[in-house]
């Protein structure tokens, strides 16, 4: 079963049409993460599903009831349709102790006791690991409590559908790595659906069961698991848009195939798949380009950074430059490469595109 369907959703704000034509469907008990530029629509479609925003057309469903429909003349209001929702700036009111925060959605519920108050707030504490800080306030946490609390105050509001718009941008590095753990951990327990919206799409790669990947026009690109769309990105876009880059433009020219820079570099001698004619160029991760001494492509290391797991280096091929990265334990293991060495390079796991412009042609850092 679905548990949240957008049909055919279109919404504008005067002659900006800010989602045209949108339609997803959800199921029960996953995480979905919706990944795009600013301005695509993410948080405009979020709005629409919890009535903080009416479409111009189309429907919602959560649950297979209507949530908003012109055709079928239902539209929930906000405060009645369930759905918990955790913010980038945790909105959690200072003036307000902890409890007083999580317990705030409960009190817009009628026929609740103090008891039963007070046990539902300890319950969504629990799950978040806040046991103990009922009584603090706000300015007394640190930016991953007060997420934690807002998360909470999310559960009080509904255990069964929660959505999560940018929830960790705000933490530094190591409370984001934790925090993307717990909301997987919190989300196995609890067995909700959870609708993760966020521009971080590597956070959305490792939290999400699946990924939907818009456009700058609010266009879906791709829907599928970390996995497909590393591996099988369904066009340029996507492939840009996952991670760090390099493109080259190449050629095929006497049989051979190569890298078309300053002069033709050939790099192989047996059809790459997925090769296309005419103007083209290789999409390539840094991962993915290879110091090989067998490698028929000569280059020069201009710099490189240790990054603890691995090694950052920039190389030029001809009169431009790409990003090259190889992970401590390889380098550890074989042959140490430092600025000014010359290379050989093999390329794996490339993808071919239609060349777009001249400007595209190079490292995309």
């Amino acid at each position: 079963m679905n548990k949240v369907e957008f049909s055919h959703i279109t919404l504008s704000y005067g002659t900006n049409v800010v989602v045209r034509d949108f339609s997803l469907s959800v199921k029960e008990g996953e995480i979905v993460g919706i990944v795009g530029p600013s301005g695509c629509g993410k948080t405009t479609l979020m709005r629409c599903l919890c009535g903080l925003k009416n479409p111009d057309s189309g429907e919602v469903f959560v649950g297979g009831v209507p949530f908003y429909s012109k055709a079928k003349r239902a539209n929930i209001p906000p405060e009645k349709r369930n759905i918990g929702i955790v913010f980038q700036d945790y909105a959690v009111w200072p003036h307000l102790t902890v409890a007083e925060n999580v317990a705030y959605p409960l009190k817009k519920k009628k026929n609740l006791t103090k008891e039963q108050l007070g046990y539902q707030v300890n319950e969504a504490l629990s799950q978040v690991s806040m046991e103990g800080y009922e009584k603090y306030m706000p300015s007394q946490l640190s930016g991953g409590q007060q997420q934690r609390v807002a998360i909470a105050r999310a559960l009080t509001s509904s255990k069964d559908l929660i959505i999560m718009d940018e929830p960790i941008t705000n933490l530094d590095a190591k409370l984001r790595e934790g925090m993307l753990v717990e909301i997987r951990l919190l989300q196995q327990r609890l067995g909700c659906t959870v609708i993760y919206v966020t521009h971080d799409q590597e956070a959305a790669l490792q939290l999400c069961d699946r990924v939907v990947i818009m456009d700058q026009k609010g266009d879906i690109n791709q829907i599928g698991t970390d996995e497909e769309i590393i591996e099988h990105p369904a066009n340029q876009f996507v492939f840009k848009f996952i991670g760090v880059s390099n493109f080259i433009p190449v050629i095929k020219r006497d049989g051979k195939y190569c890298l078309h820079l300053d002069k033709d570099y050939e790099y192989t001698s047996e059809k790459p798949s997925g090769w296309i004619d005419g103007p083209a160029e290789m999409g390539i991760r840094p991962m993915d380009m290879i110091f090989d001494d067998d490698g028929l492509v000569e280059a020069k290391i201009t710099q490189g950074v240790f990054l603890g797991n691995m090694f950052n280096y920039f190389v030029k091929i001809g009169d431009r430059e790409f990003r090259l990265q190889r992970s401590t334990l390889d380098s550890l293991s074989g042959h140490e490469y430092k600025t000014g060495d010359t290379v050989r390079l093999r390329f794996v796991n490339e993808k071919y595109y239609p060349i777009e412009t001249k400007e595209a042609n190079h490292a995309d850092v």
